[in-house]
């Protein structure tokens, strides 16, 4: 068992050389965010948002959120929300964008990239089923939420979170 060991110690000393002493890998990946890719894409996620829960499902999610439909809120309390939304999509714009990149083998000086698609679709997925998707199973355990609520806000998370990342993984 030792030689075996010993073999093994012996033969990944010249590539451990070759990785990091050549400066062919380096311990921190390269990004340079494309702050216009993140507008463009707070943007997108923006009206994502303003057609998924106005026209398509505005009326079933305000239902589920006990909000009468002839309902007006004051102009204020309208373009607050908004600025939350904005800051909201900014920084989850802007932390996919790292998200997105980070896996790309040229991020790291270590070869070729895959398809972008792989990238965008990847990261929008997992941070969705990491991130977004317990949040919503918590808020129907927890809270009380409909199902239908759950897939309501749970999708529009998922179809914004793909159309984000695929936007941040083509345009770098």
């Amino acid at each position: 068992m030792d030689s075996l060991k010993e073999a093994l110690d012996i033969s990944l000393i010249p590539f451990y050389e070759y990785l990091f002493k050549k400066g062919r890998i380096i311990m921190h990946p390269e990004l340079h965010i494309n702050f216009l890719a993140v507008l463009v894409a707070v943007v997108v996620n923006f009206i994502i948002g303003s057609l998924w829960y106005g026209p398509i499902f505005g009326k079933v999610w305000r239902k589920e959120m006990n909000i009468p439909l002839d309902f007006k809120p004051e102009q204020k309390e309208i373009w607050k929300a908004m600025g939350i939304m904005v800051i909201g999509s900014f920084f989850t714009a802007y932390v996919l964008f790292y998200t997105t990149n980070v896996w790309r083998a040229s991020s790291w000086n270590a070869g070729e990239d895959q398809a972008a698609w792989v990238y965008g679709f990847y990261s929008g997925i997992y941070t969705w089923i990491g991130f977004y998707l317990p949040v919503f199973l918590n808020v129907v355990a927890f809270e009380g939420r409909s199902w239908r609520f759950f897939f309501i806000s749970a999708g529009y998370n998922l179809i914004a979170l793909q159309a984000v990342a695929m936007i941040l993984s083509y345009w770098r």
